[in-house]
């Protein structure tokens, strides 16, 4: 899924390639998914975006599942946790897609949602609807998101949580998700189902320092090498565990990695790096 750190790639491609664009016609939920997400009836979007020019993109606030691609179109504002692609006049569109747009030169944009995700549209005029949970809380990547408020995070959760519950649920880090938890923890040698209440200062100390470098890491690599960009390629950052790794040994230990389910999604882990 989509996370903060391809919200940053997304913005800024969008923002060189479709920025100023002018949508000539949208197709919203063309073919019906279970798990696609709309604001209102989605028969509405062509009324609302036909015409409209695409002004800029920005990472997201992530109020839904992971992080969101905010694309402003004038008057509306898209809100994306799904991938989204570019393809050029005459390329070939695929055939499910849940939104769709046309534009002036015959170029695309298209979103089609592989296990769930939101295509959100909002009148700006009205604000943000007090119906979703948009999250005003400091984005990672920037100085306001420092080691006080880290421990503010962590004082502020009961502490027989697991690690993963603290970092990847609740959107206590905007648009920081399972996709991102992983290599995170394995940085900071943590285990995903150690309890926060048996962390020391020091474990947080290295845990806050992994997050910030490996936020980074992902993002300046171009995303994770298990997501796509806009143009279809997969990210830069070669994930350390993941479903990509899973039959490789450990870079660090050369022992066996490892998968659980847990917490109603997977975990992957050393269990030599990473202790419980």
């Amino acid at each position: 899924m989509i996370e903060l750190p391809e919200t940053y790639v997304l913005a800024e491609q969008i923002n060189k390639t479709l920025a100023g664009k002018t949508i000539k016609s949208a197709v919203a939920n063309g073919v019906p998914h279970g798990f696609a997400w709309f604001t209102g009836d989605p028969a509405e979007y062509p009324s609302k975006l036909n015409g409209k020019k695409i002004e800029c993109a920005k990472p997201g606030t992530g109020y839904t599942c992971g992080g969101n691609t905010e694309v402003y179109c004038m008057e509306w504002l898209l809100a994306i946790n799904t991938p989204i692609k570019y393809h050029a006049p005459g390329e070939k569109l695929p055939k499910s897609h849940q939104l769709l747009l046309e534009l002036e030169d015959g170029s695309h944009m298209s979103c089609t949602v592989q296990m769930y995700g939101g295509m959100l549209l909002f009148p700006l005029s009205e604000g943000r609807p007090e119906s979703f949970k948009w999250n005003d809380k400091p984005d990672p990547y920037t100085n306001e998101f420092n080691e006080v408020y880290f421990d503010g995070l962590r004082r502020g959760v009961k502490q027989n949580i697991s690690v993963k519950a603290f970092l990847a649920t609740e959107q206590r880090i905007p648009g920081f998700g399972n996709g991102v938890l992983h290599d995170t923890i394995f940085n900071a040698r943590i285990h995903p189902k150690r309890k926060m209440e048996t962390l020391a200062d020091k474990d947080m100390e290295n845990l806050y320092k992994s997050l910030k470098s490996t936020l980074f890491a992902m993002r300046d690599g171009g995303g994770r090498d298990t997501e796509r960009d806009l143009f279809g390629k997969p990210g830069g950052y070669q994930t350390i565990l993941s479903n990509k790794t899973l039959a490789s040994p450990c870079r660090v230990c050369g022992g066996g990695l490892v998968r659980e389910a847990y917490m109603g999604g997977n975990i992957y882990f050393c269990p030599t790096c990473q202790k419980i």
